[in-house]
């Protein structure tokens, strides 16, 4: 069943003519017939999680609102979709733009929200216009504006362009960026429900997050829960990509199997040019990687299958997350060590550099696996990555500092072969690296 693509395939569907006539915007007069606390009940009973990553219950969130007399409330989306192997909210909203739209007003209504933002990542250069376009239409045609449908609800959205940090990908950070500062991420509490962007009480949700809203009050809450399984209802849209003969953007059920979505004719349809799986990454690049007899299996030899609780059975020493969705497939020709030293190295160069764990364990980390991936590694350098891992994680403001300790960790939890590999048969790392002489900054053996 799909929920947000099922009319991806419509002629012009970006546009709001074929959008109206495919059914666009029915959910808007519906939801605007209701009680703001009738819509937020009814995410609730669909229990639709955040699909940014956390898998935080969106109705729940929304309840967390403070709604004091006569201060503004704001909903802002948070369209920063940085992670690695992720793009999924650019689909959406590239093609289906007006889904987003009418999600957003749906959304600003329910939690009272009269100014709702947008914060798009940087990269996404030409994708605003894209949206800016579908608002200026979704206003033409009276779905925005002063006195939505003569129900005295007004309401704006703008499109707040980032200047390309993954960081402000954390809400308090891109709060602080929207607001005009530094994408510093804040200190906890107050949360952003209770003390947001201007210090006003703020829902931030993702993009997917918000286009599943449609869907919710056009069938029910109750409905939408019965799709998928236990705590993972719906459905979800994940980024496949890396060593598959069909990469792209699916909306996959939850009770899909693993292997399934990686080998079945309707998914991905196996790895490319005829190599075995070795390795995925099943959430974006902040999860922990998992070889393939636990990617498809747990540890106890049941099947895994594409959901919140599935993935991650067995906690971080056998599972996973599903996360924001990254599915980043390794054949078996893939360097563990040299993907988890460029995963190292985006996490270094995107640290704000608030806390000092963050700040210096990335750089240390991404050295000391530099360091091994050229063959210039000992064995107690894996020893000191696991230390350092460690202590960064759970000790930072964000979950940066998370985000760049467990793809190490499970790295070498499950291939610590590698790495000793590496460090064993030097001349043969430095000969498939083509030499020492490719290192950006020869310096930086030394400094380990």
């Amino acid at each position: 069943m799909k929920l947000l693509l099922e009319n991806a395939h419509v002629e012009g569907i970006r546009y709001y003519e074929a959008y109206r006539k495919s059914g666009g915007y029915r959910a808007v007069e519906k939801a605007l017939k209701m009680t703001p606390d009738e819509i937020v009940e009814e995410v609730k009973k669909s229990g639709l999680r955040g699909r940014g990553g956390a898998g935080f219950p969106t109705g729940m969130k929304w309840s967390f609102l403070a709604k004091p007399e006569g201060v503004p409330r704001h909903l802002v989306v948070n369209a920063d979709e940085s992670e690695p192997g992720t793009f999924k909210d650019r689909y959406l909203m590239e093609f289906l733009p007006h889904l987003f739209v009418e999600g957003m007003i749906i959304s600003s209504f329910a939690l009272g929200s009269n100014t709702t933002y947008v914060y798009i990542r940087g990269e996404y250069a030409w994708i605003p216009d894209i949206l800016e376009q579908a608002i200026a239409e979704a206003k033409a045609n009276g779905w925005l504006g002063k006195n939505i449908l003569g129900t005295g609800f007004d309401c704006e959205i703008y499109v707040h362009r980032g200047a390309g940090a993954y960081i402000c990908g954390e809400e308090t950070a891109l709060i602080e960026s929207l607001e005009g500062k530094r994408g510093n991420p804040r200190i906890k509490p107050p949360f952003p429900a209770i003390q947001g962007v201007w210090m006003r009480p703020t829902v931030v949700n993702n993009v997917e997050t918000i286009a599943a809203v449609g869907p919710i009050i056009n069938m029910g809450g109750e409905e939408y829960g019965k799709i998928g399984v236990g705590r993972s209802t719906g459905t979800k849209l994940m980024s496949a990509c890396g060593n598959l003969k069909r990469p792209g953007v699916y909306e996959i059920p939850f009770d899909l199997s693993v292997e399934d979505f990686i080998y079945g004719d309707e998914w991905c349809q196996g790895i490319a040019n005829g190599k075995k799986l070795k390795a995925c990454i099943p959430g974006g690049s902040s999860v922990p990687i998992l070889p393939a007899n636990l990617l498809l299996k747990t540890a106890k030899g049941e099947t895994r299958y594409m959901n919140y609780e599935s993935l991650s059975d067995g906690g971080f020493a056998t599972g996973s997350m599903l996360g924001s969705g990254g599915f980043i497939v390794l054949d078996e020709d893939q360097c563990v060590v040299r993907h988890t030293m460029t995963l190292a190295r985006f996490y270094k160069h995107e640290s704000c550099g608030q806390c000092s764990p963050c700040r210096e364990g990335t750089g240390w980390m991404y050295r000391i696996l530099k360091k091994i991936e050229y063959g210039q590694g000992t064995m107690s350098d894996i020893d000191l990555l696991w230390d350092i891992q460690r202590r960064i994680e759970g000790n930072t403001i964000c979950p940066l500092g998370d985000a760049a300790a467990w793809p190490v960790a499970a790295a070498i939890r499950h291939f610590r072969d590698e790495f000793e590999w590496h460090i064993t048969n030097p001349e043969e790392s430095q000969t498939r690296n083509y030499g020492l002489a490719h290192y950006a900054d020869p310096l930086e053996i030394a400094s380990v």
